[in-house]
């Protein structure tokens, strides 16, 4: 029964700001290395970030480096996305996965959550 479900998006104005979550059943976050993608129409599935170990330490892209912090809530089972500073380019559905380290082959994803950047 495991399942990922993601919430949080909508629309905002470009520099404004967005918390996703990703919140986690029938896995163990530690184990699991939560990433975050996005897709835009007519663009492929591009890496957001992706918690790399136990520590928590997280590897951004660099399209979102310095705009974007990922945190966890373990008592929730819930993974975070804070992205500051939106930009237009920054429009797609986000998703998250386990296996990030791998670009989420053959793991879990969420259905995602759609994020519009405009004025």
């Amino acid at each position: 029964q495991v399942q990922l479900v993601e919430s949080g998006g909508g629309l905002v104005q470009p520099g404004g700001s967005l918390r996703l979550s990703c919140t986690a059943s029938g896995i163990s976050l530690e184990s699991s290395n939560i990433g975050w993608f996005r897709q835009s129409p007519g663009k492929e599935r591009e890496g957001v970030a992706c918690i790399l170990d136990e520590s928590g330490n997280v590897y951004y892209k660099t399209p979102v480096k310095g705009r974007a912090i990922v945190s966890s809530d373990k008592a929730r089972n819930t993974v975070y996305l804070q992205m500051n500073n939106l930009k237009v380019e920054d429009t797609a559905v986000y998703y998250c996965a386990t296996n990030c380290k791998y670009m989420g082959r053959e793991g879990y994803w969420g259905p995602g959550t759609q994020v519009t950047v405009s004025s």
